[in-house]
Order: structure tokens, then C-alpha cells, then sequence
């Protein structure tokens, strides 16, 4: 059996000069591939293709609103930036950013879904079907009849919820519920299409569907004792553990003094 010899020292010197060359020559070969795809006007960013959602934008609107924060070719553009650049274009929820080889980008954009006016009256936010803020020109609103919420704004989202478990539940009294706020204390407070507010107190879901389901249940035989329909509401407070107080159109408890006159 013969034994390996030993490689020479300057052999192992050589070989590995030779494979120090080798990755510094790749090295330089992908760095010239790199600058020269960098600097290739062919790789370019030469048209963005918009798809989804275009109700309330165009490609104009959308164009100008976000040309100047793209930068860079199809290798170089940063995707985060663009996304950005085009959820920050009012209407705009969420937009899909990706790259089509050699020089393109396809942007697939979903538009915010208005379910109901956020906040004060004279407020420009709107909230989303996902029960997310937004601000949009409240002018552009297409759907009429939008209610109108408020609440703490981290809590939009369960405003939302117990605005769609209550809503319906006034369909037989023959009005809506145009109106349903959250105070910072977690207190209720609802207001029907006919103006009259009623205060529904605190309390889950559940608690406030018990309070809601009696008083609809009752309030069209009470009115009636007074010869009125439930259209005479004009206020309500349903915060009594046993009852509610109600106040009626033309209906009046107080006995007449009749020293005055």
C-alpha cells in the first residue's frame, strides 16, 4: 500500500490563489451584470398597469398622485414605497404592487367599501366595511341613507358590529336607526330616523338586544293606551333595570296645577 504524499506548500499556495481569482473574477462579472442592468434604459419602469377596484380614481388621478414617489427600474423600485405611494390616494384601501418582467408593474387596487359617516357631523371620515377609519371627501359618496356612528376610535370596528345587531330590530316600529354613539365611559346612545334618541345604557351585545327587544315589543300597545302610534316617540331611556321611560308627542304625565293660570 503506497501512502499519499504530502502536497507541496507553494502547490497549496497556488491552488488557492487560484480560487481567491475565481470568486473575485465572478464577483466582478456579476457586479458588471449588476451596473449594467442598472443602467440598461431597456429595464426602465414603462407603464404600470392598474386593475381592481376604480370607482372613485382613474389612472390620471392615480398617476399624478403617485409618479413622484416612484423611483428606480425594474430591478431597483422599491415595492413597499409604491404600495404606499398608492394607499395613500384617498379611496384607496389596499394595493397590490408586483413586477412584470421586462419593464412594467401591475397594480391590482381595492377601493374603501363606505358602510356609515364616522364621527361628528361635520367630520370627513367615513368607516369601512371592515369597521377601519378613513377619510375621504364624504362629497364622493354614492349610497344614501348611511348612518352615522362614533365612538372611541379603537373601537370602531365593535361600533360597527353592534350598529348591524341592532339595526334591524327597529324594522317594526316602520323607521331606522340612523344614528348609534359610543361615549368614552361606554355608555349607548341611538337615534331613530324620526329624530328621537333613546339611550340604551351599558353593556354587551346581548344586554343591549334584551333592553331593545322589550321596548320594541312594547312601545306600539303603550303609545297606543295614549292614542298615539310609535311614531310619537320622541325620546326614551332604557337604562331602568326593570323598564324604560319614554317621552311621547303631545303626551304629558304632569297634572295641571289649577292655581295658575
Amino acid at each position: 500500500m503506497t501512502d499519499a504524499l504530502p502536497v507541496p506548500f507553494d502547490i497549496k499556495i497556488m491552488n488557492l490563489t487560484a480560487s481567491v481569482l475565481f470568486l473575485i473574477g465572478t464577483a466582478l462579472v456579476l457586479a458588471a451584470a449588476a451596473w449594467w442592468a442598472v443602467r440598461n434604459p431597456v429595464f426602465a419602469i414603462r407603464a404600470i398597469t392598474v386593475q381592481g377596484d376604480l370607482v372613485h380614481n382613474n389612472v390620471v388621478t392615480l398617476r399624478a398622485n403617485v409618479d413622484s414617489r416612484i423611483s428606480g427600474n425594474f430591478f431597483t423600485v422599491d415595492l413597499g414605497r409604491t404600495k404606499a405611494a398608492f394607499e395613500a390616494v384617498p379611496w384607496v384601501r389596499r394595493a397590490v404592487v408586483r413586477r412584470v418582467f421586462p419593464n412594467r408593474l401591475q397594480v391590482v387596487l381595492q377601493e374603501q367599501q363606505p358602510v356609515a359617516y364616522w364621527g361628528g357631523d361635520n367630520d370627513s371620515t367615513l368607516l369601512n366595511s371592515y369597521g377601519e377609519v378613513f377619510e375621504a371627501n364624504t362629497g364622493d359618496v354614492d349610497q344614501n341613507g348611511l348612518p352615522h356612528l362614533s365612538g372611541p376610535l379603537d373601537q370602531s370596528a365593535d361600533v360597527l358590529a353592534t350598529y348591524q345587531t341592532l339595526a334591524p330590530m327597529f324594522k317594526p316600529l316602520d323607521t331606522t336607526l340612523a344614528r348609534l354613539d359610543l361615549s368614552a365611559h361606554g355608555g349607548w346612545r341611538a337615534q331613530l330616523a324620526s329624530g328621537a334618541v333613546i339611550e340604551l345604557g351599558r353593556g354587551s351585545t346581548d344586554e343591549l338586544t334584551a333592553r331593545v327587544q322589550r321596548f320594541v315589543g312594547t312601545l306600539p300597545q303603550l303609545a297606543s293606551r295614549y292614542g298615539r302610534t310609535a311614531a310619537a316617540l320622541e325620546s326614551a331611556d332604557l337604562r331602568y333595570p326593570d323598564g324604560y321611560a319614554l317621552k311621547l308627542s303631545g303626551v304629558t304625565t304632569v297634572v295641571p296645577d289649577p292655581g295658575k293660570k
